[in-house]
């Protein structure tokens, strides 16, 4: 009997049934239907330890998978999560760091479904702080007829902080260039600071320095040779290019 009952006119329950399925999708309003969404986020590093240095961070990409309200996964986009990874007990012994999910940070009403890598590369070193001479850069020659006599900076020397690997013995810091080809008179400049190299920071609060040259005006009397045999004997402050 009850084969009899559900094989009988078999056809008009399995329309019926279709029919309940097409006006269940029709009216079932969208805020209360579920979908899932896919980002990429990037891990930030947070807390790291002031005598420790990030030197590669290979790879902090992560893929989330997302679940929620379709009406609210239409408009999600990745600026509207984070993910910062604590890096308080961070050690340079350790270059893998696991994940999970507490250090997510997501819309409400949005749930997280998964996420991937479960790990990821950072390798770190202890910080180190040098003092570097500053040497300014300059280029071209005063017009004929005039010579630097004296080059002073100020200030001469400055505590610059990085990685140990980043840092080199002969290391310096060098002023954005001057340019001496119109210099006929005394003149004291404000100059930027340039690092030998990315990755290292300068340990001022003013990264500046004032450059102060003096320029001298040559006589021309005398002979030929005289001349040159000054030229020659001053040519250290012909020309300064480091």
């Amino acid at each position: 009997m009850i084969k009899e009952y559900l094989t009988r006119n078999w056809l008009l329950k399995l329309l019926a049934l279709f029919l309940a399925l097409v006006l269940w999708v029709i009216l079932i309003p969208e805020e209360k239907t579920f979908a899932e969404k896919n980002l990429t986020l990037e891990v930030e590093l947070v807390n790291i330890p002031p005598d420790i240095e990030v030197v590669d961070k290979a790879d902090t990409t992560i893929n989330l998978k997302v679940r929620a309200r379709k009406r609210l996964l239409n408009n999600l986009t990745a600026e509207q999560f984070s993910a910062q990874l604590d890096m308080s007990k961070a050690t340079v012994y350790q270059q893998e760091y696991p994940l999970d999910a507490s250090i997510f940070k997501l819309p409400p009403e949005v749930e997280l479904v998964s996420f991937s890598p479960a790990y990821i590369h950072v390798k770190l070193e202890k910080t180190k702080k040098v003092e570097m001479e500053v040497v300014p850069t300059i280029i071209g020659r005063p017009p004929e007829g005039y010579r630097i006599i004296k080059l002073e900076v100020n200030p001469s020397k400055v505590m610059v902080a990085g990685p140990e690997s980043k840092i080199k013995p002969r290391d310096k810091v060098i002023t954005s260039p001057i340019d001496a080809s119109f210099l006929t008179d005394n003149v004291s400049l404000e100059v930027d600071l340039i690092l030998p190299r990315a990755g290292l920071k300068l340990l001022a609060l003013y990264p500046k320095a004032r450059v102060n040259i003096q320029i001298e005006k040559r006589e021309n009397n005398g002979s030929t040779a005289e001349i040159n045999k000054n030229k020659k004997k001053n040519s250290d402050y012909d020309y300064w290019s480091f």
